[in-house]
């Protein structure tokens, strides 16, 4: 117990040294350092200076986070009983479940740190093949596990798409693996270890469940698990000191970074390294969020200007379209400097929204608060249909849903349970 607890105190600082490590490799990728020291290591042949590169993303991230496990497990065990253990687990797929577990703790040690207010939180042990809802998990991981296993995830994407330039995709893979694995459980656990979490039907009932919950505006009296509004105000109610509100803000200036950075990456902008291409990336993203407040426009205060609210949005769209074909024409504007855009954009949205959930009184009192709102509940919907997608395709094969049930109770399958019978909520003592 003593290793185990080691180990969870080691991959604590670990998960930290994740974020510190792969934002040094996304800066330097995007300012064009690594670039310049891996061509300098090339032209001067320095064989070590591109191992060391290339094996410390290996070394720090992937095989040292497993080396006190091992050494715990020698030491309580022997040498051949803890390399049986250490496989059987990673059969039993425990690592994944431990990694999602251990982020779990990370996010709530950090958010008492800056805003304090520890205090014990339900866990809601109920029978242990209950089905749980996609919105419910939603509500539970995604700030803690969702939002940061997307940003790492988004920090790997402008390390191969601006920093990685040699080796090729097998040696990207190997130098990458470990972080795309904690990505992966971070954002699939829930559902992996969720009963009939991969059933076509459940899947169904989910998703209509999760609209509802999306996009009920909610009241007074409505509880976070009714109403999105009323689970995102509960979300932002540890942030009430003014330190906690300037420690949030300089935490969100990190994505900012990416829209500088990737700007300049743009091949519309050639080599034009002036200040004033930072300035027109801001103006199009204010254009971005016009757009999305003229579509979005209250139904209800526009009842009597349906008509003219039409027409503004129709023209709004195909001014858009012109645009864009306009830039498309006349500059060197391309399809992938339109996905770097969009790179850019989304990073820089978050940064805004939680600046300005951090100074929540502030934004009410400007008159702003509904407008964040919107664009909050739009950055809900994509991160859970990112998440919900592959979800639903794996829900299409039936033989996936057979084979979680069967992994996840194959002691129960030994010993003659029935487990689908408890799964359906049948009786027993009748027959299938």
């Amino acid at each position: 117990m003593k290793a185990l607890k080691f180990f969870c105190q080691f991959v604590q600082l670990t998960v930290l040294t994740v974020y510190i490590f792969l934002y040094g490799r996304a800066y330097l990728a995007l300012s064009g350092v690594g670039e310049t020291i891996s061509m300098r290591a090339q032209i001067l042949d320095n064989t070590a200076l591109n191992a060391a590169l290339n094996a410390q993303f290996l070394f720090q991230i992937g095989v040292f986070t497993a080396v006190p496990m091992i050494l715990g497990f020698i030491l309580e065990q022997g040498f051949l009983r803890a390399i049986v253990s250490f496989v059987t687990m990673q059969l039993q797929l425990c690592s994944i479940f431990f990694t999602f577990s251990l982020g779990t703790r990370t996010h709530y040690f950090g958010r008492t740190i800056l805003h304090g207010g520890a205090r014990y939180q339900a866990t809601g042990r109920g029978f242990v093949v209950r089905h749980i809802k996609f919105a419910e998990n939603y509500r539970l991981y995604s700030r803690s596990h969702f939002v940061k296993g997307l940003e790492v995830a988004l920090l790997l994407i402008v390390y191969l798409a601006y920093g990685y330039n040699e080796g090729g995709a097998l040696s990207y893979i190997l130098l990458s693996i470990s972080s795309w694995f904690m990505v992966l459980s971070w954002l699939f656990a829930p559902y992996l270890f969720n009963p009939s979490g991969f059933e076509w039907q459940k899947t169904v009932e989910d998703f209509k469940d999760w609209t509802n919950w999306l996009l009920y505006r909610g009241g007074i009296g409505v509880k976070g698990e009714e109403s999105w509004e009323a689970w995102w105000d509960e979300e932002l109610a540890h942030i009430r000191t003014l330190g906690g509100r300037i420690m949030e803000t300089i935490l969100s200036l990190r994505f900012f970074i990416f829209q500088y950075g990737i700007v300049y990456k743009l091949n519309v902008q050639g080599n034009n390294t002036s200040l004033m291409v930072y300035g027109i990336s801001w103006a199009v993203l204010a254009v971005i969020i016009l757009l999305f407040k003229v579509f979005t426009f209250s139904q209800k205060i526009s009842v009597n200007f349906q008509l003219l609210l039409r027409f503004i949005q129709g023209v709004s769209f195909l001014l858009a379209l012109a645009g864009l074909a306009v830039a498309v024409v006349v500059t060197k504007l391309s399809v992938p400097d339109i996905f770097a855009c969009i790179l850019a954009f989304v990073p820089t949205g978050w940064a805004i929204l939680s600046i300005a959930a951090a100074w929540k009184p502030l934004v009410k009192k400007l008159g702003l608060w509904k407008s964040i709102r919107s664009i909050a509940r739009l950055y809900d919907a994509g991160m859970g249909m990112i998440i919900f997608i592959p979800i639903a395709i794996f829900s299409w094969f039936p033989f996936v849903s057979t084979f979680q049930t069967r992994f996840m109770f194959n002691q129960a399958f030994s010993r003659g349970l029935e487990i689908s019978l408890i799964l359906a909520g049948n009786n027993p003592n009748s027959r299938l």
